[in-house]
């Protein structure tokens, strides 16, 4: 038996082996090209007949496809969505929604858009049908975010999980570069999160680990030529492999950072994770040393870590945070708040490690494992 093969089979633990928990989410989910058009038909399928759609500025021609579907069905239109999902436009929308007399919620865009949508119906009874345009992975999830007073809070619940996802690649042929590349490493760090997340589980793992193979193979094939549409199935294919992991087991150190980097500090939620994965993943290996040995080899070899810092390095994504604006002063205040409310992680946290990963992250230096 091969190092790597050892590896997979003492990480994709068995129940004859190992205690595990799965509890599958209940959701429909329908991919390929061309399905934007049969969002109709599946609100019909609901029974909705009163939607609010919700939906990004980028996504102005593919709204027009779903009036001409859904008509007089479309009873108002919330857009102007703003990262991060703050409060205040929380509260505009569930405003809207109850005035419209809602009775289905269709998001369309991306993760801020889809959170937007979630924060609704939250407090909304409502179907909710998902049209994904990047690779954010939340319409997978019961995870939601809302940021107030500068402080990105996340829970969990079901009722915010939607009932229909529609996968369209199609959707997402356009995609700028830059998102493109901050959108795959995000979806990347789910599935490497699920990895080594609290409650992992051998289902899981192996959905996780396929998720990162597809995410490789996608990312390099649309880095060559960008509107390459095997490129972009395999990428939407392997968001939808990495929110179906993130919504089963969880998260750790590396999206604390982020949902501070992103909720205190405004920065993009792609971005973020383009630069602080590498280094979380350098930070954890100590403690998942044959979890990081899995996920080499499906990052394509070398050390896991290193592979990811590349990875970022060829798609253009970015790997410093001064280049996002952020200072060392800066770094400070985040490093407090991760501490603060750290959660789970597979290395007990603490603040020094955390502070020197924030620094190497803020230059740009290759990963490394600090104590």
């Amino acid at each position: 038996m091969s190092a790597v093969t050892a590896a997979t089979s003492s990480t994709v633990a068995t129940p004859s082996r190992a205690r595990f928990v799965y509890e599958a989410l209940a959701g429909r989910v329908v991919f390929g090209s061309g399905s934007l058009d049969s969002v109709g038909a599946e609100v019909e399928a609901l029974g909705g007949t009163r939607v609010l759609l919700v939906r990004d500025e980028f996504a102005a021609p593919e709204a027009a496809r779903l009036h001409d579907q859904l008509g007089q069905t479309i009873v108002a239109e919330i857009d102007g969505i703003r990262p991060h999902v703050p409060m205040e436009q929380v509260l505009a929308a569930r405003r809207a929604t109850v005035a419209a007399g809602a009775d289905t919620i269709v998001s369309l865009g991306g993760g801020s858009t889809t959170g937007l949508a979630k924060a609704v119906v939250l407090e909304h009874d409502a179907w909710f049908v998902a049209v994904p345009t990047t690779y954010a992975g939340s319409e997978m999830t019961p995870i939601y975010g809302i940021t107030e007073d500068g402080v990105k809070r996340t829970g969990r619940d079901v009722r915010v999980k939607p009932a229909v996802v529609v996968y369209d690649p199609d959707l997402t042929i356009a995609m700028p570069a830059s998102v493109t590349a901050g959108s795959t490493m995000n979806a990347i760090a789910h599935c490497v999160e699920a990895l080594y997340a609290q409650s992992r589980n051998p289902v899981i793992t192996s959905v996780a680990l396929d998720g990162v193979r597809a995410l490789r193979r996608g990312i390099e094939k649309v880095a060559a030529t960008p509107g390459d549409p095997d490129g972009r199935a395999e990428l939407l294919y392997g968001s939808f492999a990495a929110g179906t992991a993130l919504a089963a087991v969880g998260m750790a150190i590396h999206h604390r950072i982020c949902h501070v980097l992103g909720g205190t500090f405004g920065l993009a939620h792609g971005d973020a994770n383009a630069v602080i994965l590498p280094h979380a993943v350098a930070a954890n290996t100590p403690a998942e040393p044959q979890v990081m040995g899995v996920l080499a080899e499906a990052l394509g070899g070398g050390d896991a870590a290193g592979s990811l810092f590349d990875l970022a390095g060829r798609i253009g994504a970015p790997r410093r945070l001064d280049e996002l604006g952020m200072t060392a002063t800066d770094l400070e205040r985040v490093a407090d708040l991760v501490v603060e409310h750290a959660g789970w992680n597979p290395r007990p946290v603490s603040r020094d490690w955390v502070a020197a990963l924030l620094q190497d992250a803020l230059v740009g230096r290759r990963p490394q494992v600090h104590t």
